[in-house]
């Protein structure tokens, strides 16, 4: 059965679990916590084993298909948790899940993460799955859902707000769900009386502004496609007063990693790259999506930009080095602005 992330905690409550789950989605909070709350089921049931596999570029699935064939020596009940962050387990890993799904073992789940999903991912695995399991989809919220997500937010926490504070909430947070649900978790903290709907005046007193304009969120726009966006913000810093040479160390440490990342992606290692650079698992996807838009050499040439527009900042060439940034900012998001950085 294909569930949405609103039913799936119902669906949990009413029936013993599935032998497969396979949670899908572009949203890495709402991926996180669907899956959180399989696990938590798991453990209430008796799952006191978890095994866990990443799944990258040659990835042997016939030592997933040994393990859910074994028998286990602490457990009788185990949890699987395969992580396929591209949502893609070729032929080799579809035709194991099939397998999996047709003759699933007795007291064994598997849960599958994926943090990209569109139709083209869907094959005969996935309805495998839906034949068995259930499969939870989710997409990016898109900004007229975002209220209405913070409404149901904010009534799981047992608070509720007026419509006006509601859009003040979704102005501070600009999109950002993970932003947004450290705010609602604060302000259940923080109000007293949670009979009261929050207004706009408290929400402006309570709420930190997440969405203030940062070098930390400019080089995440950037690395998510989203040119406009960075565009935006770095306007926004430059109107707060902020120096080029000081936005540009982190800019180039961004760019240097993704230099790493991508030589490593070329030989099917990024998983276990990114994981040596430390990168989050929720922003795996962005950083994963950025090396494929671009070619190593490109990032080479990004990281030799990131030098020259530092230089120019600080007075040792020739340039505005603002406009330079934002080009560089622009050819990082647009896979077809290569020529941006010569014009």
């Amino acid at each position: 059965m294909e569930l949405k992330p609103d039913r799936l905690e119902r669906q949990l409550a009413g029936e013993p679990l599935r032998p497969v789950y396979l949670v899908a989605g572009a949203e890495p909070l709402i991926v996180l916590e669907c899956a959180d709350a399989i696990r938590a089921k798991a453990r209430e049931e008796g799952y006191g084993e978890r095994e866990v596999y990443d799944v990258e570029a040659g990835f042997d699935w016939n030592s997933l298909s040994r393990g859910l064939a074994s028998m286990s020596l602490f457990s009788s009940r185990r949890l699987f948790d395969l992580r396929l962050p591209t949502g893609k387990p070729g032929k080799e890993g579809s035709e194991a899940l099939r397998e999996y799904c047709e003759n699933p073992p007795p007291d064994t789940v598997l849960l599958i993460t994926a943090q990209e999903w569109s139709k083209q991912h869907a094959g005969k695995w996935s309805e495998a799955i839906t034949r068995v399991g259930h499969l939870v989809t989710m997409y990016s919220l898109k900004p007229h859902e975002l209220g209405d997500w913070l409404q149901r937010r904010l009534r799981s926490r047992g608070l509720v707000a007026t419509p006006d504070a509601v859009r003040r909430l979704a102005d501070r947070v600009e999109g950002n769900l993970l932003a947004a649900a450290q705010e609602v978790d604060k302000l259940a903290l923080l109000v007293a009386d949670k009979r009261e709907a929050i207004d706009l005046a408290q929400m402006e007193a309570l709420v930190a502004d997440s969405s203030r304009f940062d070098v930390f969120k400019l080089v995440d726009a950037a690395l998510a496609g989203e040119s406009a966006r960075a565009v935006r913000m770095l306007s926004a810093l430059r109107a707060e007063g902020e120096q080029v040479a000081g936005l540009m160390p982190m800019v180039a440490k961004e760019v240097l990693t993704l230099c790493a990342l991508a030589r490593a992606g070329s030989g099917g290692n990024l998983m276990s790259a990114m994981r040596e650079a430390r990168i989050w698992e929720s922003k795996q996807a962005v950083y994963r999506r950025a090396v494929e838009r671009h070619p190593p050499s490109r990032w080479e040439a990004f990281a030799a930009e990131c030098g020259r527009i530092d230089r120019t900042a600080k007075g040792r060439g020739d340039g505005d080095p603002w406009l330079m940034l934002e080009r560089l900012l622009v050819s990082i998001a647009e896979a077809r602005a290569r020529n941006l950085l010569a014009s």
